[in-house]
């Protein structure tokens, strides 16, 4: 079964939102965290997405692929970046990773279909 990516970005931002009103601390954390560690400084924000794709795939994080991916074009990342962000994690993670890859390549080709970011 193929994730629909942007439509599980959709479910799981609603579902982190649900879970920011019952555990607030932690959740406005994270997200104050997130923010922090992906704005632009010595590197700058498209690079630090690709690089928290190359994570996601080689941690095998689904749903971390379908963030980040989006997150990365968003940020300005070309389709050639990302598949070489792929090919790094591939290098990483190994055997595993590739089958995350492949999710990571699905993903990338729905957000681009789906159209802007």
């Amino acid at each position: 079964m193929t994730t629909n990516y942007p439509e599980r970005r959709q479910e799981l931002d609603a579902i982190f939102g649900k879970l920011g009103k019952e555990l607030p601390g932690p959740v406005a954390g994270f997200a104050r965290l997130h923010r922090d560690a992906i704005a632009g400084g010595a590197l700058p924000a498209k690079t630090k997405e690709l690089m928290a794709l190359a994570i996601g795939i080689a941690l095998r994080c689904e749903d971390c692929i379908g963030y980040h991916v989006r997150d990365a074009l968003q940020a300005g990342a070309t389709r050639a970046e990302i598949l070489e962000t792929i090919g790094v994690a591939l290098m990483m993670g190994g055997g595993p990773a590739s089958m995350y890859g492949c999710k990571a390549y699905e993903a990338l080709g729905q957000f681009e279909a789906a159209g802007p970011v």
